[in-house]
């Protein structure tokens, strides 16, 4: 198994950035957000990380796996709650694999026409993701294509920890970074990669505190599964593999409501005209809903990790 550590990113990240846009940051006025921001100007860094290929930072595990592992002729298979399942498709499409994607009922209509449309074969079943990635082990079984997990998997923390290198190579002056996280290969990556050298923030929905209460209880455990972002941060458990680096670099997990996540996303719209999905504007919530208050003199970062939605109605 590959160790999942700060020197493996930088090696991955070389490996994969033919593939993925290096994407952009923005800095805004944190008392541009209206009221509850108001005080003295704070600036904020907001690393837009859903202009990713497939909308999402899925893509960078996707491309880690299918170009460092073994692929056989039946190609590959993923369970996803949807950009995950996004990602593969698109990395199988660009590198001429056949990919299978299952996927929850609970899966954005956005998310499910995007794997469609990359074309991948869509197999749609079960309520949640649990569901979905049990389908895809029969599937892997009885196929014998190779299964990408969607956070549990050596390769995927190592690529989605690439974004981690590229915000402290744009910005090496942040103190925190909030990242949204449910099964936690993205904070994972992350987590690595710093090391402990920034304060790193897990941010997640009150209906599927999979990292919190992993957290409090010292190892993976069992949480629920629900909220306005459950296609996108409501695995079971997080995942095995990430969670000795949450435990020894993650400072801590920030619960917030869907109406938190809500209040978000329109005011990243109405402010800045940023469109992301509820999983994508979970971080910025904990900072507008006043769930994570920076110190007086702490330069704060947010990742914006994800944009597959038709919220928004463009007639």
């Amino acid at each position: 198994m590959k160790p999942i550590t700060r020197e493996a990113v930088a090696e991955t990240e070389r490996l994969i950035r033919p593939y993925v846009r290096r994407t952009p940051v923005l800095t805004v006025g944190l008392e541009d957000f209206g009221p509850a921001c108001e005080g003295a100007p704070r600036p904020l860094d907001l690393k837009l990380e859903f202009l990713q290929h497939s909308g999402s930072f899925k893509a960078r595990g996707a491309f880690a796996n299918l170009l460092t592992r073994k692929v056989p002729e039946a190609g590959v298979v993923a369970a996803s709650g949807g950009n995950h399942g996004a990602a593969v498709a698109y990395a199988a499409r660009k590198l001429g694999i056949p990919a299978t994607i299952f996927l929850p009922s609970v899966t954005s209509p956005a998310k499910a026409e995007r794997i469609e449309r990359y074309g991948a074969k869509l197999v749609v079943g079960g309520e949640r993701y649990a569901d979905a990635l049990a389908a895809s082990e029969i599937f892997v079984a009885e196929s014998g294509a190779l299964p990408v997990h969607a956070f549990d998997q050596p390769e995927t923390l190592l690529g989605q920890g690439s974004v981690g290198l590229e915000i402290e190579e744009q910005l090496p002056q942040i103190d925190s970074l909030l990242v949204a996280t449910g099964g936690g290969g993205l904070i994972g990556g992350i987590a690595a990669w710093f090391a402990g050298r920034i304060k790193v923030v897990a941010v997640e929905p009150e209906g599927a505190p999979t990292l919190y209460k992993a957290l409090a209880a010292g190892h993976p455990v069992d949480a629920e599964a629900e909220g306005i972002a459950a296609d996108s941060l409501a695995p079971r458990q997080v995942g095995r593999l990430m969670f000795p680096l949450a435990k020894a670099h993650v400072a801590r997990s920030v619960l917030v409501s869907d109406d938190d996540i809500r209040a978000a996303q329109r005011a990243l719209w109405e402010t800045l005209r940023v469109v992301t999905e509820p999983g994508g504007a979970a971080a910025m919530a904990a900072l507008l809903s006043g769930k994570y208050r920076p110190a007086a003199e702490e330069r704060v970062a947010v990742l914006l990790c994800g944009a597959n939605t038709t919220a928004v109605d463009f007639g």
